[in-house]
């Protein structure tokens, strides 16, 4: 049964942690079959890497990408066999918009670990290590931070790529293009402009080539109208053809997440209830700044599964 109210977010890179999911798996039988599914088409232990490897081994993105889309649709796959409600709209983050599309009927799980493994090689490879840089600016409004990425570039790339919440954004570009946009912004008053420990510029122009290769792949791949709304992070809105679909998420990968405008439509939609459904808290943290009316809840524990079951059902 549909909660109109519901609503699933899905988080992106950097919500990986060595050990996660551990305390849900030995309860939920889902957890060990999706990552099973993972590893079948990864070719090695999706579960064993992310249990007892090393944080920079799942750091790497064409491991993070796909570990992160496995997470979390086996955190769905358990929130459905435990009669959770039916979420009225979702939205991932970056790498979450796949597991959103799969998570509503879009395309199957093992094309999308296949498509993401993909995508996470492609991104990398597109800037040598050491010539892109990301960085958080806090406490500065979108436009300022825009000003401040066009004053740095200087003919190379700056830009805002993700907007993740009113006075959170980060920005990506070339490195020292990066460097220079951090000084502008804690000139124009930023209470804190860092970088952040990521070697690829993740949602630049400079990730066009990477789009372009990953593109036949994605238009080779069956996708469906989707059986529940996603909210796209280019526009910030629905798309029920699955063309349309296939176009944005390749223009995706050197596009902003527009994080605060997807939140924003969902609360105007009626959302009242964010359940942030992959390891971590990062989205459930978001929505409360972006609108203080919504209530979140995060599901990578048994414990935690339950209260938001309880929420959802009432």
């Amino acid at each position: 049964m549909t909660n109109a109210r519901l609503a699933f977010v899905f988080p992106g890179q950097g919500s990986q942690q060595i050990g996660m999911l551990a305390d849900a798996a030995a309860e939920f039988p889902e957890i060990h079959a999706t990552f099973a599914e993972a590893s079948s088409v990864l070719g090695y232990d999706l579960w064993d890497l992310c249990q007892t490897g090393e944080q920079a081994d799942i750091n790497m993105t064409e491991r993070t990408q796909p570990l992160l889309l496995t997470a979390s649709v086996a955190l769905y796959r358990v929130w459905c066999a435990h009669g959770g409600a039916r979420p009225a709209l979702m939205a991932g983050h970056s790498l979450g918009e796949w597991s959103a599309l799969v998570c509503a009927g879009v395309l199957a799980f093992t094309d999308a670990v296949r498509l993401v493994r993909e995508r996470g090689r492609l991104m990398q490879e597109a800037v040598p290590a050491g010539q892109g840089a990301m960085a958080a600016v806090i406490g500065l409004d979108d436009a300022a931070v825009e000003a401040a990425c066009a004053e740095a570039a200087q003919g190379e790339v700056a830009a805002a790529v993700n907007y993740n919440s009113p006075g959170q954004v980060v920005i990506a570009g070339s490195a020292a293009a990066v460097d220079r946009a951090i000084e502008a912004c804690k000139a124009a008053g930023a209470k804190r402009a860092m970088p952040l420990p990521v070697s690829a510029p993740f949602h630049t122009e400079l990730m066009r080539p990477a789009a372009e290769k990953l593109a036949p792949q994605i238009e080779s791949t069956v996708f469906h109208a989707p059986e529940i709304p996603v909210i796209h992070n280019v526009h910030a809105k629905p798309e029920a053809d699955p063309a349309a679909i296939k176009a944005l998420m390749i223009e995706q990968i050197y596009s902003p997440v527009r994080w605060t405008a997807c939140v924003q439509t969902m609360a105007a939609a009626g959302t009242e209830q964010l359940v942030e459904c992959g390891p971590g808290k990062v989205l459930a943290g978001l929505a409360k700044r972006i609108d203080r009316g919504l209530s979140a809840h995060n599901i990578d524990t048994p414990a935690q599964l339950n209260e938001a079951l309880l929420a959802a059902a009432g």
